[in-house]
């Protein structure tokens, strides 16, 4: 099943859109707010009706129905979903600091990222191809905690979830699933997608600690040799799908001192993507690699 795709197809229009600013210097705060709400959620409402032509209606609909998908894709595609609704909580929240002139108050990126991800849910749940299921919506659930946790202990994001991408030569095997190019594969290709947890260590030094505010440590989950959702013995090659993991720098780009306005405008937008860098790889069977650059 992939959820992940167009999750992550989605959180792309959604974070390109919902980075511009409101002009709300000369609007009363009644309409300023209305306009500030009116743009996610028109935009929200765009999408899920294109998303419902573009990809369900070509799919029997049946009644509200569950089904257990959670032993496919070796679960990245539910790493995919905590990544998604945890970025998705921290674009819209920081849009409603920014046009409502508000503090830190999580709950309003919180709530529309869950009602957002809910509601794929729900159209996955009416088509006979898929069905609701209960282990995506943890993985979204886990997500937007990890953000309202932090917002609430610390006031800002210590700990943030990332994605990377590195072209693998499986999606060869099953074009159909995988994709058959690099638009494709990067939005379907479980083997080429790394989530990460990255650690802003600064932050977590006592006052006075020289460790550089910018650099941070990353761990980050994938998988490799899968050609379809589940493994089978008559699956291409019988390639031994593994879990990989992965301990590497990044950058919180949040943090360095830029210049321009507009640098730190694009480092904002960029922030959900990993920084390459040296990185250790550790698979499941206990083979060790290391990478001078990994992304």
């Amino acid at each position: 099943m992939h959820h992940t795709k167009r999750f992550l197809f989605l959180l792309i229009i959604v974070v390109a859109v919902i980075k511009m600013k409101a002009q709300h210097d000369t609007l009363s705060s009644k309409y300023r707010n209305l306009k500030t709400w009116s743009i996610p959620l028109t935009i929200g409402a765009s999408s899920y009706i294109m998303l419902n032509e573009l990809w369900y209606k070509n799919y029997p609909r049946t009644s509200l129905h569950s089904f257990n998908d959670n032993s496919e894709w070796l679960q990245v595609d539910k790493v995919g979903h905590a990544f998604t609704s945890y970025t998705l909580a921290r674009y819209l929240n920081s849009y409603f600091e920014h046009n409502l002139n508000l503090e830190s108050d999580s709950w309003r990126g919180a709530a529309t990222s869950m009602l957002y991800m809910t509601s794929i849910e729900l159209l996955d749940g009416r088509s006979a191809q898929w069905g609701f299921s209960w282990g995506d919506m943890i993985a979204n659930t886990s997500g937007i905690f990890l953000f309202s946790a932090q917002d609430f202990l610390w006031n800002e994001q210590r700990i943030t979830l990332k994605f990377s991408y590195t072209p693998s030569s499986f999606a060869s095997y099953n074009e159909e699933v995988l994709g058959r190019n690099f638009q494709q594969r990067i939005l379907k290709d479980y083997n080429a997608q790394t989530y990460w947890a990255s650690f802003n260590i600064h932050k977590f030094l006592a006052s006075g600690a020289t460790f550089p505010r910018w650099l941070n440590i990353a761990i980050g989950y994938g998988a490799t040799k899968m050609t379809s959702a589940n493994f089978v013995v008559d699956d291409v090659n019988n390639f031994q799908r593994e879990r990989e993991f992965y301990f590497s720098f990044d950058a919180d780009l949040e943090r360095v001192r830029w210049k321009k306005k507009w640098m730190k405008r694009t480092a904002k937008i960029l922030s959900f993507i990993k920084i390459p860098g040296p990185t250790f790889e550790i698979r499941d069977n206990g083979k060790i690699k290391f990478h001078g650059l990994f992304f």
